[in-house]
């Protein structure tokens, strides 16, 4: 995930987004699409490398779906929130790949607070998500529906969770009326962020630049 600018570089990586390095889960996203006629699905942004991922950010995507047509931590506050954690673990793009909870969005129509439903509607799309990344075995679970859905994948005991070694690591959205008011608080989501990525980094085999 990164910011995206309006213009050519945007148009670029809309391009892109069938580039062999993110085909498959790109693909995915058409066919999810199709289940639902009339809703949008977000791309995964050609950055990322599904052979690569060792991390997923699962995000719980309540809101508007990024203008860019991609997936995203949030609006551009979000973004650049989850940008800088990453610079500051250096936790390269090629190692981690976005989702969404509930990989549906109505055009023009933000998503409420997901259902108990909805939550469950994203358990079979995030199945077919993981077997594409097989390298993955960690995933930060921004938000409490995000949480929601890793409780109920891990219930699944679905047999790549033990021979991966899933583990899910508990974050705060990165949202802003998620985040906190105060800069006190902020900064604290900050720095328990910063320790999920990190750990989630050494778990998987991913060096930790100064460490």
């Amino acid at each position: 995930m990164q910011s995206l600018d309006h213009g050519t570089q945007s148009e670029e990586l809309w391009n892109r987004r069938y580039d062999d390095n993110v085909a498959e889960v790109n693909q995915l996203c058409d066919s999810l699409k199709a289940l639902k006629p009339g809703t949008e699905v977000p791309y995964v942004d050609p950055m990322h490398d599904v052979g690569e991922t060792r991390i997923v950010s699962l995000f719980s995507n309540i809101g508007t779906a990024h203008k860019s047509g991609f997936i995203t931590a949030g609006d551009d506050d979000a973004v650049a929130r989850l940008l800088g954690v990453h610079w500051q673990v250096g936790l390269r793009p090629e190692y981690v790949m976005p989702w969404n909870t509930y990989p549906w969005y109505v055009p023009g129509e933000p998503n409420g607070k997901l259902t108990k439903e909805q939550i469950q509607e994203g358990l079979k799309p995030l199945l077919r998500f993981l077997a594409l990344v097989p390298r993955a075995s960690a995933i930060v679970a921004h938000g409490t529906e995000a949480q929601r859905l890793c409780a109920a994948f891990l219930k699944t005991e679905n047999r790549m969770i033990y021979r991966r070694s899933f583990k899910i690591y508990k974050a705060r959205s990165v949202d802003g009326r998620a985040f906190g008011a105060t800069a006190e608080r902020q900064e604290e989501g900050l720095a328990t962020m910063r320790i999920a990525y990190k750990d989630a980094m050494a778990r998987t085999g991913l060096a930790i630049p100064g460490s």
